[in-house]
């Protein structure tokens, strides 16, 4: 399955008019793309339950929440959707986003974790970070993702931890996030399906190592 050029030029339109005149307007060009995306969604699940667990997939609505933004435009300008790997003993996601102008990609990881798992996360990485480093510097990896691990990161060190410990960067970070940026042309390349199954293969080592974290404390016994 290959995404159309059809479905990159309605959102870029939606983007330049994004209004909700134009957007009834043009509903069943809406309706038609978020079906094709639908189905292109089913495919990566089928791709992914060959070597993961998908528990849940969730397309996010093209309505805005305005209530808190400056920006007062109605609609998101793209097609976003996440998949929730299975099981308490799985943990983490994948997401992809669809959008015009080059403004595609994809991720995985733990967004914004809660506090009880970020505090054992940081423990973790106190103790010993020598795993989740191995796993960012695998050359696949980062011919995929990058150099590093992304995620909001607090000025200083998290209360209770060392501001001078070696993997202070690691335990500053709130999030822990792999990311890969698409190009429209890569988008509607007849390879983008793979690509994407690829990708997020790839960050099963990174899952591993986090699933194995946060179903465990810090004798290595199991908490599921």
């Amino acid at each position: 399955m290959q995404i159309p050029k059809a479905t990159l030029a309605y959102l870029a339109e939606l983007q330049k008019n994004n209004t909700r005149e134009w957007f009834h307007k043009t509903k069943e060009t809406f309706i038609k793309e978020q079906t094709f995306i639908k189905s292109f969604h089913q495919e990566i699940i089928a791709n992914l339950s060959k070597h993961d667990k998908i528990d849940r997939y969730k397309l996010f609505r093209i309505y805005r929440d305005v209530r808190f933004s400056k920006d007062k435009t109605p609609y998101q300008p793209h097609f976003a959707a996440s998949f929730s790997r299975k099981g308490k003993e799985l943990r983490g996601g994948y997401y992809l986003r669809i959008r015009p102008n080059n403004e595609s990609f994809l991720g995985g990881g733990f967004w914004n974790p809660n506090k009880e798992d970020l505090l054992r996360i940081r423990k973790e990485f106190e103790l010993d970070a020598s795993e989740i480093r191995d796993v960012v510097a695998n050359k696949k990896f980062q011919a995929i993702f990058g150099m590093k691990l992304e995620g909001d990161k607090l000025k200083t060190a998290p209360r209770g931890f060392d501001k001078n410990h070696a993997d202070i960067d690691l335990i500053r970070m709130k999030g822990f996030v792999a990311v890969r940026n698409y190009t429209d042309k890569e988008v509607l390349s007849a390879n983008f399906l793979e690509s994407v199954d690829e990708s997020f293969k790839t960050l099963r080592p990174f899952f591993d190592l986090m699933s194995a974290i946060l179903t465990t404390n810090l004798n290595g016994e199991s908490l599921v």
